[in-house]
Parts: structure tokens; C-alpha cells; sequence
């Protein structure tokens, strides 16, 4: 769930102890104070008092500063905010009843003491199961770690890990290959592990500013945002769904070096040692750049197989950048963090819906299936907007789905067969129209690959037509008469009004839409020209045209200020995230038709004032 509707459930005092981070964060001059003070400025110039909408654009502003602050309360290993933070990192641990949260805590605790147990026993044995030269990385870690932690007795002070002996050995660790289980055993031979009451646990994090928690739902909150910065704090370079992903496409062999080198049981089937693998924190580039790969493998068949693994295995489109094997990894984690980022789910909301809805009546143990790989609390999970308040996405679900299941699904749901099953049975459940509305900012950019990501396939030549195709949908829905009769009645072969909304007593607001691949759309001078034009000719026809309105992908700060002194157009701007952010609000309102008025006010339209109106 995002940052921002997460406050939205949350009272003023559940929010404080966020706020105050953020607040000295922003205190402290980061690198975009500038973008920082400007939204001060236009609200309340209090953190505190400001929308939500606007506490997650500053918390976007100093994400890199919080991930700093995160790091920095790492170094206190006695704190086990290792064992805390990967519990709610996971997937699907983003919202817990507090009563769940301590079941999986105290689950977790048994996993960690039993582990330790038999590690302690394999490095102290003669005959141990972990090889000698693997053995010897990890009391190489030991003993630093040990020195580090202890060497303060020397100077009769509190025994710490500083940030710089914290910067040493994650040096040293990724150095040896250590994954992060090894790491986190190694850790508590050395400091034992103290128990918390589930109380403790969650005051620690909230006062951290890792989690939120409603007191009034009883209810643990980890928004979407501050997962990634938790991932990236503890190495985790992707997240687990997409590490599933890549893993699946490897062959069992590649699998089972994997399993050797970090003493995970290779007889295991399959799906077990894929779900072993990455609990054990074993890191993303590691695996695909070195561990997959048999001793003697030339680099050339090593990029070979990662370029197979983007192009085929993965359909990536464009081909991923990158000369070198790691410059090849890193742009494959950055497609995955981009494609987390994006709020599409690849096939329309309906469609998800009725995925979901059919999957259950063919493989009735699939939402328990679910339930046990997410760790979801909930009796019946198969539910779209359950789901995607975890950001778990149609193909995630299929891709737990064993390769026989989905075959019989096929055949039952008389989907083809041949080729990837998991793509047949998405196309299957696409609904072209509403998704194209879901992915509506992509198409003002321009946004191809984006597009094709999440389904749709449309020729570039194509998109400006479908831009204002969908920006009509938009303005039907919310409420206007979208008048075609009339617009093509004022057209002329030169001047063409892209769409004319009939308000009666011959009165019409006129709608230029404006597609471009940049941010920032900075034509003003043609666009002026042409709604003068329009604006002329709807005169002749005796209209008066009481507003006009220009939709585009995002506007240059330029622009925006030559529009705000041009006063004979009477135009207003609205950025494409902005129109159809309206559109869903204005679907939950108590209104049938949007009042216009509201569009009369500013030059760039802010679409968390009128979301507060129409909410009201």
C-alpha cells in the first residue's frame, strides 16, 4: 500500500513519529531542499499540517536521507532490526493485525534458533557438512565481527559497532559471498538473541520510522516506499516475487550449484530450494553473475545465458543496455525496480477480478497456496483490491502457480496452450478498454516499452489519437457532454478542435491534448495559436467558450508561467497523473457531474485540492 493512503488511515499522533523523521531530515539541508520548500510553501509550511499527498512527495524528496538514517540504525546489531525488517519486507507483510505480526516474530525466532544450532555444530565439528574453504569465510567473518564488537572493553566504554567498522564488514561479507542468513547466524553466535513482546517490536519501529501502526485497527502498516528503502538497506536488490521470476526461468542443475555453495538441501524438490534461495538473502547479482555458472565458464556463454535470460526468458522490450555482465544485472534490477513502481497490474482491474474468480472454482487449493506464500492472514485472499493493497499483481499470482495447475486451467478455460502459459492466460483476461485507462500517463508519454509491459500493444503513429480517444472516456465520465456533433459543426479543415464540451446556453469549454516522450511540455507560443484559433471559431458560431484546457504528459515551469500571463485564453493545464487521478476520485464522490468551477481557478490544476473538494 502506498505512503500516501496508508496516512489517510492513520490519526495525527500515529503519524508523529514519522513526521518528526522526516522533519529533521528536512532540517538538515538535503540535496532537494530547494523542491522541499517550495511544497512548504504553497501549503501550510508546517510538515505536520500539510495533505498526504504532499508528506509523500516530501518523503520522495528525501528518500536517499532516510535510507542514510535507516543504515545508521543498522550499526546497533543488538538491536535485531535485521530480524525485524526482514520479516516486514517480505511480501505480503505489508499490512498485519498485530496479533499476526507476533506469530510470524515469534516464528521467525524458532527458525533462527534452530539454524543456529546446527551452524554452530557444523563449524565446530571435524566432520562438518560445510566444505573447509567455506568454513574458513565464515570464521574469517567471525572473528572480525567479534574484534569489532568487542575491542571497546579495551577503552572501558559500552561495546558498539561503529559505522565504519558497520562499512567493513559489509565489505568483508560481500567479499566471502556471504548471504544474508549467514550473515545474521554468524551475528547472534556472537550476541545472543534477546525476545521482545510484540509491543516493544512495534514502538521500535515506529520510533525508527519503519512502520505505522493504527491502534484503533490494530494494525501494523508498512508502506510500499519504505520496503524498497529496507530492501536496499540489507542487500536485497530485488524483490522476492521477481528473484521467483528469474529463478524459474533457470534450469535445475543451475539451481543445485546454488544450493551447494550456501548448504541449502539440493535434494529438495524444486519449488522448495527456488523458496530457500531467497530467504536465505543469497544477493540477486551474485546468483545470476558468478553462482549459476560451473567452474571454467567463459564470460562469453555467461552473457550469453543473462541475455537469453532478459530477451527470452523474460520477453524484456527494449533490450536491456549493458557491455558487461554487471552492467546487464544492474539495468535488469532497475527494469524490476521500475516495473514495482508502476501501479498497473498488467491486465485490467476487472479482469483481475474475474482471474482471481475463475482460478479459485479450477484450483480451489490455490488460495491457500497463496495465503502460505505470502504469509497472508486472511482467510479468503483471492480478492483483487486485497491483493493489490500488497502490490501482488496477476502475473505474481500465476507465478506460484505449479506448470500442471496452469495447463489444466488452460484446458478448462479453453485458453491456448501452446507457448507461455502464464502470458496466455493474461492476455486472456486483458480488458483492452479499462486497461488502456489504467496505463493513460503512459500513452501521454509515449511510454512503448511501459506499454508493452503491461499488455498493450499500439503502433507510435497511433498514440495521439488514442490520447485523445481515452481523454473523451474520461471527461463522459466525469459527467460532461462530450459534444461531437457540435465540434465537427465548428471544425474547419485547418483549425480542429481535439474535443469541445457542451455545457448548454451556448456555452463550451474547449480541450487541446498534447502527447510528448520529455518531461516537461514547453511549446507555448503553437498551442496558444491554435486555441485562439478554435476559440475564434466557436465565436463565429455564436458559443462562448468560458474556459480552455490543455492536457499533456507535464509542463516546463516556463510554460506554466507564460500561460498564467497570457489572460485571453483563459486556460487552464492539467498533467495526464493529474485527469484520471480526478476521474477515480470523482467516482467515489456524491457527485454525478463535476463541478466545472472547479477547473476555473489555477493555471496548472492541483489535483489534491480537487480531490478534497469533490471528496466532500
Amino acid at each position: 500500500m502506498k505512503l500516501e493512503k496508508i496516512l489517510d488511515n492513520l490519526n495525527s499522533f500515529e503519524k508523529n513519529p514519522f513526521l518528526k523523521i522526516i522533519d529533521s531530515l528536512r532540517n538538515e539541508n538535503p540535496k532537494n531542499a530547494k523542491e522541499i520548500e517550495k511544497i512548504l510553501n504553497d501549503s501550510s509550511g508546517e510538515l505536520k499540517n500539510m495533505d498526504n499527498i504532499n508528506v509523500s512527495k516530501v518523503f520522495h524528496l528525501v528518500k536517499d536521507e532516510f535510507t542514510d538514517y535507516v543504515k545508521d540504525e543498522f550499526v546497533n546489531i543488538t538491536s535485531q532490526l535485521d530480524i525485524l525488517t526482514d520479516i516486514i519486507s517480505r511480501d505480503g507483510n505489508s499490512i498485519m493485525k498485530q496479533d499476526w505480526f507476533a506469530r510470524l516474530y515469534e516464528n521467525e525466532l524458532k527458525i533462527i534458533e534452530k539454524k543456529l544450532k546446527g551452524f554452530q555444530k557444523n563449524l565446530e565439528s571435524s566432520k562438518s557438512d560445510i566444505d573447509e574453504g567455506r568454513k574458513r569465510d565464515f570464521l574469517i567473518y567471525k572473528a572480525c565481527l567479534n574484534t569489532a564488537y568487542v575491542n571497546d572493553d579495551l577503552n572501558n566504554q559500552e561495546r558498539k559497532i561503529t559505522t565504519d567498522e558497520q562499512s567493513i564488514l559489509l565489505t568483508l561479507s560481500s567479499q566471502l559471498s556471504l548471504s544474508q542468513e549467514e550473515i545474521k547466524l554468524i551475528n547472534y553466535q556472537i550476541i545472543p538473541i534477546l525476545r521482545m513482546n510484540i509491543d516493544d517490536v512495534i514502538n521500535e519501529l515506529k520510533t525508527i520510522g519503519l512502520i505505522f501502526y493504527s491502534k484503533k485497527l490494530n494494525t501494523v502498516y508498512v508502506p510500499d516506499e519504505i520496503v524498497r528503502v529496507i530492501r536496499k538497506v540489507r542487500g536485497k536488490e530485488v524483490a522476492d516475487k521477481y528473484f521467483r521470476r528469474v529463478l524459474r526461468l533457470l534450469r535445475e542443475p543451475q539451481i543445485n550449484l546454488v544450493c551447494r555453495k550456501y548448504h541449502i538441501d539440493w535434494k529438495l524438490n524444486y519449488n522448495q530450494k527456488i523458496k530457500l534461495i531467497i530467504s536465505e538473502g543469497i544477493p540477486f547479482s551474485q546468483v545470476l553473475s558468478t553462482d549459476i555458472f560451473r567452474d571454467g565458464t567463459s564470460l562469453t556463454d555467461k552473457k550469453k545465458f543473462i541475455n537469453e535470460i532478459c530477451d527470452k526468458g523474460l520477453n524484456i522490450t527494449p533490450h536491456l543496455r549493458g557491455s558487461t555482465i554487471e552492467e546487464k544485472i544492474e539495468n535488469l534490477i532497475k527494469y524490476f525496480e521500475e516495473v514495482e513502481k508502476d501501479e498497473k497490474v498488467g491486465i485490467s482491474i476487472d479482469g483481475y477480478e474475474k482471474l482471481l474468480t475463475d482460478l479459485n472454482q479450477v484450483l480451489p487449493e490455490l488460495n491457500n497456496n497463496v495465503k502460505q506464500e505470502f504469509e497472508l492472514q486472511e482467510e479468503k485472499v483471492l480478492k483483487s483490491n486485497y491483493l493489490l493493497d500488497y502490490n501482488i499483481k496477476p502475473r505474481d499470482i500465476l507465478e506460484i502457480v505449479p506448470e500442471k495447475d496452469l495447463s489444466k486451467f488452460c484446458k478448462e478455460k479453453e485458453i491456448k496452450q501452446r507457448g507461455d502459459f502464464i502470458l496466455n492466460i493474461l492476455e486472456a483476461y486483458k480488458d483492452s478498454e479499462n486497461l488502456y485507462l489504467e496505463n493513460y500517463e503512459n500513452i501521454s508519454f509515449r511510454n512503448l516499452a511501459a506499454l508493452k509491459e503491461n499488455g498493450l500493444t499500439i503502433k507510435e503513429a497511433d498514440l495521439g489519437i488514442k490520447f485523445e480517444e481515452l481523454t473523451k472516456k474520461i471527461f463522459t465520465g466525469l459527467g460532461f457532454h462530450v459534444d461531437e456533433k457540435l465540434r465537427k459543426t465548428i471544425n474547419t479543415s485547418k483549425d480542429k478542435i481535439d474535443i469541445l464540451i457542451n455545457l448548454g446556453n451556448e456555452e463550451v469549454i474547449l480541450i487541446e491534448c498534447k502527447t510528448n516522450k520529455e518531461s516537461g511540455y514547453n511549446k507555448f507560443s503553437s498551442v496558444s495559436r491554435q486555441l485562439k484559433a478554435y476559440i475564434n471559431q466557436a465565436t463565429k458560431k455564436e458559443y462562448k467558450v468560458i474556459k480552455s484546457l490543455l492536457i499533456a504528459p507535464d509542463f516546463s515551469d516556463e510554460f506554466i508561467k507564460d500561460c498564467g500571463l497570457d489572460y485571453e485564453l483563459n486556460l487552464s493545464l492539467i498533467k495526464a497523473s493529474s485527469l484520471i487521478k480526478i476521474l477515480e476520485a470523482f467516482k467515489d464522490s456524491k457527485h454525478k457531474q463535476f463541478p466545472y468551477n472547479l477547473l476555473m481557478r489555477d493555471v496548472l490544476i492541483q489535483e489534491d485540492r480537487i480531490i478534497k473538494a469533490i471528496g466532500k
